[in-house]
């Protein structure tokens, strides 16, 4: 699915990866933890194809991503779905509007998906909310829809950025119960997280394997969590 090979990535002259390599393989779980600042939501955009490594080698579902063009990049998009921790909407639509627009720029009818947007949003819970503008909400609504926007295609592989960052116990764990049934439908997801307890409630539902980065590179994470 998704495969980086000693891949490293430079900027401002310093390496904040190097030389990492990680395989995504279809139907796993991955927890990717790290200090602030570690590279977390770098190693995200690698694997959405939204940076390139600046050394080694990147492939998404087969295809070497130094060798793509921008319509190959598009269609591989498509089947990945991510949640960025500075989740960007267009101000002026609504958060139903905002969520379902992959799907409208996918030349898809909305109308015809329009139940099965109303279920993951009530699942993230934001059913009180579809029709607020994004700046009326607050900074865990606003990461509850960038969850939802992610997964309203059904890609094969979804990124979430601190998708439980700034929500409480009990939503967490619904946000982590979406994440679960996601991959026992056959997804492969990988999840950016500081919260420890998350995964340790995860572990117990799901073969999850935890990876860390530490000093730009990345290594299984304890057998304690």
């Amino acid at each position: 699915m998704i495969e980086l090979e000693q891949a490293s990535f430079s900027y401002g002259g310093g390496d904040i990866l190097s030389e990492l390599s990680l395989h995504l393989a279809p139907g796993t779980f991955h927890f990717l933890t790290g200090p602030s600042g570690s590279g977390k939501s770098t190693l995200l955009k690698l694997c959405f194809m939204e940076l390139q490594p600046t050394r080694g080698q990147a492939r998404i579902f087969g295809q070497d991503v130094r060798q793509m063009d921008r319509d190959e990049v598009a269609r591989a998009r498509r089947r990945i779905g991510i949640g960025h921790q500075d989740c960007q909407f267009i101000d002026h639509l609504s958060i139903a509007e905002n969520v379902a627009l992959p799907l409208e720029v996918s030349g898809q009818d909305t109308s015809a998906a329009e139940a099965d947007l109303r279920e993951l949003l009530g699942w993230v819970g934001l059913s009180g909310q579809t029709a607020q503008l994004p700046p009326e909400l607050s900074g865990g609504e606003r990461q509850r829809a960038a969850l939802a926007r992610a997964v309203i295609m059904s890609p094969d592989v979804v990124l979430a950025d601190e998708p439980t960052g700034n929500v409480d116990w009990e939503m967490a764990q619904r946000l982590l119960a979406l994440l679960v049934e996601l991959n026992r439908m056959g997804k492969t997801v990988l999840v950016a997280t500081h919260d420890l307890n998350l995964i340790r409630v995860a572990k117990a539902q799901v073969s999850a394997r935890v990876l860390r980065i530490v000093r730009g590179r990345l290594q299984a994470a304890g057998a304690d969590l």
